[in-house]
């Protein structure tokens, strides 16, 4: 197990952590964003709203994510997307590579 101690690194008590997490995780229980993405399990949606949200404000993503989930449902349906379409559901996030590369990788799968 690698040494934190020889970089100056000093670990907190397992004590002090135990608190540290609960204190964390009672905070966000209490003032957590209702965001349509914390409201998911689907791997696709969650990815969706992982790549949207690269450089771009979370309020500006909300409606590009309701609406490209209703035009892209699933990740067949993004896959198989024309282009033209794939960069108008995008159109005002920027960074179209970033929607370009999704569909790609889905091409390679």
């Amino acid at each position: 197990m690698l040494d934190l101690k020889e970089y100056g690194v000093d670990m907190w008590p397992e004590e002090k952590i135990f608190s540290f997490r609960e204190k964390l995780l009672n905070w966000y229980d209490e003032n957590k964003r209702d965001l349509p993405w914390r409201r998911s399990k689907n791997p696709y949606h969650i990815w969706v709203s992982e790549i949207m949200l690269q450089q771009t404000r979370v309020d500006t993503v909300i409606p590009y994510y309701e609406r490209f989930l209703d035009w892209f449902p699933t990740v067949e349906s993004l896959a198989n997307a024309p282009e033209e379409r794939l960069l108008k559901a995008w159109e005002g996030l920027g960074y179209y590579s970033r929607v370009r590369n999704m569909q790609s990788r889905l091409s390679r799968l």
